[in-house]
């Protein structure tokens, strides 16, 4: 069909020059849109996060023994045998030398001889005793039959011979008790050569010298042949066998500052890195002096590490790392997204319009790259972390999200 009608051929051109002029406009308004945009600054942000963060403090010390001795002699002697020299790895009660003390062994002879002199006395003594109880029986049993006479017939016997009767029982009973306090002589006399005996044995024994705990020679002083002073001597200058350091545990001593005290107790676990080795052993708080040093202002601390793999020796440098304080699941934001005045700590944030936001926030616990963020902020909200010196509150912004860079340095910062 033909449209020959004039005015409406021109209402529809009419209509056709207004919907091109509205595109035309749309198109004009969407391009200037678009190089406002480009425009627009662009800030690095990073989202606000929860994840599990904690304050560390880490001390360099060295590893030492938990336990390590100078071994001495009991008594003086030539070393008669050695069993040990330099790394050499013992038990507990091993012997470690012997030594020759031929003094000992000839006061041993004279109290075996002094032991038998007095069995042989207190022997002789306890017939004596035997031969004397016999003797005061039959004198004791005559004078009974006498007496008895002289009581039943008045006159038969003369009283002198009753009383030389009573005499003799009575010599009789006294020499028994003397003789029994001659047994209980001897018996004591057999009693101090058997006590010197014992005491001479056990300073006998002590010609072997044995390793009090388990551990491994670290120092050998002595060769075979050498006389050795013993070591309860004052007098001299007593030389030591050897040296004995446990090794199956180590020790490090960690000067704890001042403001950390309040963050250590016992059984806290430490982790024990030695880099010679590029090992990380476990360890553990053991104990503590409970007091600050005046001078130092830090608080002696004892971390004990099992050695069961036995890769740890004396000497070597350690770096153990503290848990001071921790959170599983804290809200976190980096530190260089903070700013701080004071007590006052503030934050620039992109709200979902491009908005830029400041918002002051409360701190909980730092690190050197966190911080934990107690009100003010939620997770998932957009920080800046770029330069925000030129930014201002109402600022509409591009948002870009960054990496953060965090330095990993002391992690004992407060």
């Amino acid at each position: 069909m033909r449209l020959t009608n004039p005015p409406v051929l021109l209402l529809l051109m009419a209509l056709l020059g207004l919907l091109s002029a509205c595109t035309r406009s749309r198109t004009v308004s969407a391009a200037g849109n678009a190089a406002a945009d480009e425009a627009l600054p662009t800030v690095g942000v990073t989202p606000v996060v929860r994840k599990p963060m904690g304050r560390e403090l880490k001390v360099s010390s060295e590893l030492v023994p938990f336990q390590e001795i100078e071994v001495y002699a009991k008594e003086s002697g030539f070393v008669k045998e050695l069993y040990v020299d330099y790394g050499t790895h013992v038990q507990a009660n091993q012997v470690l030398a012997v030594l020759d003390i031929p003094e000992l062994q000839m006061q041993l002879q004279q109290d075996a001889a002094a032991i038998q002199a007095a069995t042989d006395q207190m022997t002789n003594a306890q017939h004596d005793v035997e031969r004397l109880d016999a003797q005061h029986k039959i004198a004791d049993l005559n004078y009974q039959r006498i007496n008895s006479v002289a009581q039943s017939r008045k006159g038969l016997v003369a009283q002198q011979e009753v009383d030389d009767w009573q005499a003799k029982e009575q010599s009789a009973a006294a020499n028994l008790a003397a003789g029994k306090s001659a047994v209980d002589t001897a018996r004591g006399q057999l009693d101090v050569a058997k006590a010197r005996e014992q005491r001479d044995r056990v300073l006998f024994d002590y010609a072997q010298i044995k390793a009090p705990f388990a551990g491994v020679i670290t120092q050998r002083y002595a060769n075979l042949g050498t006389l050795v002073q013993a070591g309860t001597s004052s007098s001299t200058q007593a030389m030591a066998l050897v040296r004995l350091s446990e090794d199956d545990k180590f020790r490090l001593v960690i000067p704890v500052p001042e403001s950390y005290v309040k963050y250590i107790h016992l059984n806290d676990p430490v982790s024990v890195r030695v880099t010679s080795l590029d090992q990380v052993f476990p360890g553990k708080v053991a104990r503590f002096s409970s007091d600050v040093n005046e001078q130092t202002r830090t608080m002696h601390t004892e971390v004990d590490v099992p050695n069961t793999s036995g890769k740890l020796i004396q000497g070597l440098y350690a770096e153990a790392t503290l848990t001071l304080d921790r959170r599983s699941d804290a809200l976190v934001v980096p530190l260089q997204a903070i700013s701080q005045s004071g007590e006052r700590a503030t934050i620039l944030l992109v709200d979902g319009n491009g908005m830029v936001q400041e918002r002051q926030i409360q701190l909980g616990l730092q690190t050197s790259t966190d911080a934990e963020v107690l009100g003010g902020l939620n997770e998932g909200d957009r920080v800046v972390v770029s330069d925000r010196s030129g930014l201002k509150p109402g600022a509409r912004v591009k948002p870009q999200t960054v990496d953060v860079l965090q330095y990993q340095g002391d992690t004992g910062s407060k």
